[in-house]
């Protein structure tokens, strides 16, 4: 699906290899969002830092759903949220507090990606948070973290506290928010999320039945370690990316663009 405001159309630029490739799987990755159902309106991020000596990150254009986000029409921007490809697209500042914080802060978090689905919501606001006591939720041992609601993010002094609670995680639930991941990939910080997503679902649907079956730390553990998403063998998670990838292709390859 492609965005039918034409005035406003992102420039023709001329980018380099590298972040074109880049553009490229971003805006691939917010259509596999979208076919999940991991969309919120307009709202919500996925962005990724492009290489080079200037901390620059692409996010999506605010007002077009993930359905319309393309390669060309990414925005590239700076730390203090200021566009520098001459964009004309504007950018949510709630998504720009979150992202540029953990930019500006977090070496290795060259992709960040936040989400509000009914499930990730629903375990955020719960008084327990994730619960040990599911296939996926085992896999994710020591890999999440959590930030008290402060309110909608648009004050910039709210960063440098989520900053020090993801701490050394991979993974954060941001109570009565979200979720959110970090990863020094796209593939990466998608299979991390995917999996946190996937531990709240069945969560949610468990709630039904009764108090959980725990799973012992040392299981969990060994889950962690065991699953094959993280496998560098299996590009951490390069290849789940490519077969979603594969079949935006075969929807609409449009984002390409």
């Amino acid at each position: 699906m492609k965005s039918t405001d034409a005035s406003r159309r992102a420039p023709s630029v001329s980018h380099d290899s590298t972040e074109h490739a880049l553009r490229v799987k971003l805006a691939g990755t917010y259509r596999i969002f979208a076919m999940l159902g991991w969309t919120e309106l307009i709202y919500n991020h996925i962005s990724v830092r492009v290489p080079g000596p200037d901390i620059h990150f692409l996010i999506n254009p605010f007002g077009l759903h993930y359905t319309e986000v393309t390669a060309s029409n990414l925005v590239k921007i700076d730390l203090d949220g200021r566009v520098v490809d001459g964009s004309p697209y504007p950018v949510n500042r709630a998504g720009f507090v979150i992202h540029s914080a953990i930019h500006r802060k977090v070496p290795d978090a060259h992709c960040v990606m936040h989400t509000h689905t009914t499930a990730g919501v629903a375990v955020a606001c719960s008084q327990a948070g994730l619960e040990n006591a599911n296939f996926y939720s085992a896999q994710l041992h020591g890999m999440v973290a959590y930030h008290d609601f402060e309110g909608i993010t648009v004050y910039a002094d709210e960063g440098p506290r989520l900053v020090a609670d993801l701490g050394d995680k991979a993974l954060m639930i941001l109570r009565n928010h979200g979720l959110l991941a970090v990863g020094s990939t796209i593939a990466q910080a998608f299979v991390r999320l995917w999996t946190l997503n996937r531990a709240c679902e069945i969560q949610l649907a468990a709630a039904t039945l009764g108090a959980p079956r725990g799973v012992s730390d040392d299981i969990a553990a060994r889950s962690t370690r065991d699953a094959p998403q993280y496998d560098p063998r299996h590009g951490a998670g390069e290849d789940v990316l490519g077969a979603l990838l594969r079949q935006i292709d075969r929807l609409d390859p449009s984002y390409r663009h």
